[in-house]
């Protein structure tokens, strides 16, 4: 017979066991999200993201967290928010575009995972593709890298066109990117071409007024994050004045712009969900090698040409992923 002081031990033991078992558990891992533009406007990409998580068995809410900084196209605001990442100890950090290199500055011991619009060697990311060494691995985009293509399209499209206006966003990722190429681009298809500056909605409508003013035949749009997240404004004044504007991602096109080409951004954020899920399970940044994006789209938007009064040739449409009507 147990005695009622060994009784009252044992009940106290009990009561304590969910306590420590508690204790025992071990806390869910913290991704971070360091962003440019604001969630609302890259929802498909977060979806894809959180995909390539569940992939690789991870699901937000249930096995670990995300959360997330958004500097809203204020690029002066990265350094703050990649520390405040790195108080937090996360996990994982993972960076858009000009986000990655302000979150390399701020730790070499969190493992980050970016998604780069160019070479990520070149920009500094990354020992080498194959050997990324460090703590950064990720996926290349190709967005700058393919401004000569996108011209191609506008002459292909647009065969009598002669001036070319050229949008970017001077503190963008692909900024540099874009102004190295165009020039050299633009004189081997004979075109002239304008560069055009805008960070703000204001200074997007500054620059409308002036490319409509000079007759521009198309608009070249920088492949940024701020362009994306001003796209109905963007497709908006396009339409009003009758411009054609091609872009790198096709957000664009599905709110009225005229073209895209581009790597598959929304497989690429899937991609990196996968990496994040495989260092979450103990592999090492160094060891994963950078993705180069395999999957380019060529979306048309077949109804704002016929608006715009552009004949798409049967060739380009039968080389489009996507035709909208």
């Amino acid at each position: 017979m147990i005695r009622r002081r060994e009784f009252i031990t044992l009940l106290g033991g009990a009561a304590a066991w969910p306590l420590a078992a508690r204790a025992q558990q071990p806390t869910m891992p913290v991704i971070g999200i360091l962003g440019i533009s604001a969630p609302e406007t890259i929802g498909d990409r977060l979806r894809a993201f959180r995909l390539g998580l569940k992939e690789a068995g991870y699901i937000d809410g249930e096995n670990l967290t995300i959360d997330y900084r958004w500097t809203e196209n204020q690029f002066d605001r990265l350094p703050e928010l990649a520390a405040d990442f790195v108080r937090k100890h996360v996990a994982v950090i993972t960076t858009v575009a000009g986000a990655s290199l302000a979150a390399k500055l701020a730790t070499t011991s969190i493992p980050i995972v970016f998604i780069a619009t160019e070479d990520p060697v070149r920009l500094g990311l990354v020992a080498s593709l194959a050997r990324p060494g460090g703590n950064l691995t990720g996926i290349n985009i190709f967005s700058a890298e393919l401004v000569a293509k996108r011209l191609e399209l506008v002459r292909e499209l647009l065969p009598s066109a002669t001036g070319i206006a050229v949008l970017i966003s001077p503190s963008g990722p692909s900024s540099e990117a874009t102004l190295r190429d165009i020039e050299p681009a633009a004189h081997a298809l004979s075109l002239r071409v304008q560069v055009f500056n805008a960070s703000t909605p204001r200074e997007i409508e500054a620059a409308f007024a002036i490319l409509v003013r000079e007759r521009h035949d198309a608009l070249f749009l920088g492949a940024d994050p701020f362009f994306t997240s001003r796209r109905v404004q963007l497709a908006n004044l396009a339409a009003r004045h009758s411009v054609p504007m091609i872009s790198a991602t096709r957000e664009v096109p599905e709110v009225g712009g005229l073209i895209s080409y581009g790597a598959n951004i929304v497989d690429g954020w899937r991609q990196v969900g996968v990496y994040v899920g495989r260092i979450l399970r103990g592999t090492k940044p160094a060891d994963l090698p950078v993705v180069q994006s395999t999957k380019f789209e060529l979306v048309i938007n077949a109804q704002t040409a016929r608006i715009l009064g552009v004949e798409v040739p049967a060739a380009l449409l039968a080389r489009a992923d996507e035709v909208i009507e």
